[in-house]
């Protein structure tokens, strides 16, 4: 594995060949290293990666499963997979070769989350993501088993604690809000249970004051400091809601001031993730309305519609999302009725 020394840009280089995956024999060239030993060391990693043993070091996997997973998931999630990778798994396990890594190693690393992330949903999180790294070795790289499999998992899926505004609370909060951009964008959210990247991704076309309609087609990413708009989260995410009509007038007025807002222009481009959490937590202490997360407001939104009486398959449709969801998630918010079953039942009953 030898390396050399550029006298010209006192850096060291490797040079060497390699088959990729097509049987074709190619030379690699990589300059740029401060010491022979990082030229070696990258030469060694690009071999394991193209070579794809079980014997790899983990950084490697790594790499080649995020690389995967930048040209077959969407942006989000391999944003998401990356920050996760990025954050709690590899500086654990970067170094170490797959086929080493055993379940009593797992089971350490699992109890080290644990005591540094209190949140059970996250270590759950977490916890999947090493596990689909190491299906992805045993599916494509040779590893015999995944590790993660036996050590088993940790956390919980759902949040023990579901935390959302009644009207009331949301009435109280939004009255301490005086910029007129974030306010319009924490109305749009409560009264229509948008995801944030939605939110951030509407344009002016997407408004339709006649019909009061709103239509989500997109959703919005910041990344590498460029802003992305992108396909929604899911097929159910596509959909067109029918507004309060105060709500309505109230943007109709925003995009009024807003004197060269053209149909392609982004709803509210000088709102930001930072500012909506920041005069969140803002009007919350003014308010003394208890702080919740951006995403509860969508909550907050469907404990609303529950509250009303409409039934999960119209939320399921208005939020852009499945019936099962909105089951397992909010279930427990709507009232029991068993009682009001029996008393029909009653009215009936002929013995």
């Amino acid at each position: 594995m030898p390396s050399y020394y550029d006298e010209n840009q006192k850096t060291w280089y490797c040079k060497f060949y390699y088959t990729d995956w097509t049987g074709q024999r190619k030379q690699k060239l990589k300059r740029g290293f401060p010491r022979q030993r990082d030229a070696k060391d990258w030469e060694r990693d690009f071999l394991e990666k193209q070579q794809g043993s079980p014997d790899m070091a983990f950084k490697s996997l790594c790499e080649l499963y995020l690389e995967d997973s930048r040209k077959n998931c969407k942006l989000s999630s391999y944003k998401i997979k990356k920050s996760l990778c990025d954050t709690h798994i590899l500086p654990y396990f970067k170094d170490k070769p797959i086929n080493k890594i055993r379940p009593a190693d797992i089971r350490k690393w699992q109890n080290t989350i644990k005591e540094s992330i209190s949140s059970e949903v996250h270590q759950k999180n977490i916890n999947q993501q090493f596990s689909s790294i190491m299906n992805f070795a045993v599916r494509y790289y040779g590893l015999r088993k995944n590790p993660c499999s036996i050590a088993g998992s940790m956390g919980r899926r759902k949040a023990r604690k579901m935390d959302f505004w009644t009207l009331d609370e949301f009435n109280r909060f939004i009255v301490q809000v005086n910029d007129l951009p974030l306010k319009m964008a924490y109305l749009v959210l409560f009264y229509a249970g948008l995801r944030l990247g939605e939110l951030l991704a509407l344009t002016r076309s997407d408004l339709s004051i006649p019909s009061r309609t709103l239509t989500i087609s997109k959703t919005y990413h910041r990344y590498d400091k460029a802003d992305l708009i992108t396909s929604p989260k899911t097929d159910n995410s596509y959909r067109t809601i029918t507004l309060p009509p105060l709500l309505v007038d109230a943007l109709s007025d925003y995009i009024e001031r807003n004197y060269d807002m053209q149909p392609g222009d982004r709803l509210f481009p000088q709102v930001t993730e930072f500012k909506l959490r920041y005069w969140k937590k803002e009007a919350c202490n003014a308010s003394g309305v208890k702080v919740i997360r951006l995403h509860d407001i969508r909550h907050s939104h469907v404990s609303l519609l529950i509250d009303m009486g409409f039934s999960p398959h119209l939320i399921a449709e208005r939020i852009g999302d499945t019936v099962q969801m909105v089951n397992e998630v909010y279930g427990h918010l709507y009232p029991n009725r068993h009682a009001e079953v029996a008393n029909k039942l009653q009215e009936i009953v002929s013995l």
